[in-house]
């Protein structure tokens, strides 16, 4: 593994054209894929001056982005708009516009199937519309989260039937998108880009083209590498929150409170990294990129143990919040039939506006299942539907307010993602019972009105979560 090379290998003449103008930022770069990673890069390539062309199959997106209809994205619509008015962008979901590209970023969906397998459909219907306007002096790189042999088997797969030359006509490559929606410290620019290239000339094309926009790119000595790189990135995330949810569930038992316990943990500097317990994994990428790695190595007879058990504990963490839940409207003598239980915040993380994988999607079907009435309120989330029905929203767009007392009449309120959106004191003052799974209370200094007002994730069962 090495940061970038001052010094490029032998270049064939074509690809030395292509070099050339990626330098100049006069390379005409397509983005493949109009979603949270597709639009963060494009964005950094219209700042750094790159004339770009925007592909997605799906005409509503295209019509989003030439709306400049982009807040939910984490991008600033401004941006958009004024490359749209002066022609350095080209929206469309005509896959013609590859023809005119001289770079190809491929930032589609890795999805799950219904039997919960890698789905690469997105990855094979984009090698192979790629292949179909493939073109001498091009650049192609992937960077949908996938496992080790996508890029050689699919991607060059597909582009091989072309009758080109890798490394000496056109170029591929690999470089895990690594995009973390919301974080305000972190995004394109300021985190490193790892890039793998199927020849040495491949990987030094990429990486003079990220180097472009990304202050540091560190590259490896394959697209496996860096497929595998990314996933174990994941991995890591998944085994360590798999274990405190565990711990999460045994803290309960015991009678101690878990936050307590990783807060006092987290002070010693060495050898410890903090992770914290939820109501079960969310998003496109923790909870979906283990299981390409672990359907990958069954493909070679064997296994991979901590990444299967961890799925298996994340996975079973919101059955076990909506069992507390109903647990809690037991104490207080309701039965979930028929309770008015109400979800504070369902996006995956706080402050985004994604739902994909939520936990909450899961626990919602567990309390309607029971019988539960059932609403829910997310400032970031207007309409939200579980396996095809509409889940009531409680209509309240401030945080503050005489319209929160309707929280009154709720028998249960629980907040599952606890946005900086909310103003904790009026939930506390308002809300009759409330079930916590972050800690949000505590955290922000919030005490219960009584008593047992506040239940939590991860300690003992009606106890006021302001306690010690």
């Amino acid at each position: 593994m090495a940061d970038h090379p001052d010094l490029s290998p032998p270049m064939p003449t074509r690809l030395t054209a292509l070099a050339a103008r990626i330098a100049d930022h006069r390379a005409r770069v397509c983005v493949m894929g109009l979603g949270y990673v597709g639009l963060p890069l494009v964005e950094a390539l219209l700042e750094t001056g790159f004339p770009v062309l925007g592909l997605d199959v799906d005409p509503r997106k295209v019509r989003l982005v030439q709306a400049g209809d982009l807040t939910t994205y984490h991008v600033r619509p401004e941006v958009f708009r004024a490359a749209l008015a002066e022609g350095r962008l080209t929206v469309s979901d005509r896959p013609e516009v590859l023809d005119r590209a001289d770079v190809v970023v491929i930032c589609v969906p890795t999805p799950l199937s219904k039997h919960r397998d890698p789905d690469l459909s997105y990855v094979i219907q984009a090698a192979q519309t790629v292949a179909e306007h493939l073109h001498e002096d091009q650049l192609i790189v992937l960077e949908s989260t996938t496992y080790p042999g996508t890029t050689r088997e699919v991607l060059q797969g597909a582009l091989a039937a072309r009758g080109l030359q890798v490394g000496q006509d056109y170029a591929v490559a690999f470089s895990p998108e690594r995009i973390d929606p919301g974080n305000p410290r972190f995004g394109l620019r300021n985190t490193p880009k790892v890039v793998g290239g199927l020849t040495p000339v491949c990987r030094w094309l990429a990486s003079l083209f990220y180097r472009q926009f990304v202050e540091r790119v560190v590259e490896v000595s394959s697209p496996e590498a860096a497929e595998m790189t990314k996933l174990l990135e994941n991995i890591f995330r998944a085994i360590n929150i798999g274990l405190v949810n565990e711990l999460a569930v045994v803290c309960e038992k015991l009678g101690i409170d878990v936050w307590e316990v990783i807060e006092a943990a987290s002070t010693k500097p060495f050898g410890f990294m903090t992770f914290w317990p939820g109501p079960g994994l969310g998003g496109h990428c923790i909870p979906v990129d283990p299981l390409y790695l672990s359907w990958r190595v069954r493909s070679l007879n064997t296994m991979v143990r901590f990444v299967d058990l961890a799925d298996e504990v994340n996975r079973q963490m919101p059955s076990y919040v909506a069992h507390r839940m109903a647990l809690c409207l037991n104490e207080q003598g309701k039965a979930v039939r028929g309770a008015r239980v109400l979800l504070l915040g369902i996006t995956y993380k706080p402050d985004v506006a994604d739902v994909r994988e939520s936990p909450a999607n899961d626990i919602a079907r567990y309390l309607l299942g029971w019988g539960a009435d059932l609403m829910y309120h997310d400032p970031y989330v207007p309409v939200w539907e579980i396996d095809g029905g509409p889940v009531p929203r409680l209509a309240i767009e401030v945080p503050t307010g005489p319209a929160w007392q309707a929280l009154a009449d709720f028998d249960l309120v629980a907040v599952v993602t606890d946005h900086a959106w909310y103003d904790y004191p009026t939930l506390v003052e308002h809300s009759p019972c409330i079930y916590d799974c972050r800690d949000a209370f505590r955290r922000r200094g919030v005490a219960p009105r009584r008593p047992g007002q506040i239940w939590k994730l991860g300690a003992p069962g009606a106890r006021p979560s302001s306690a010690r």
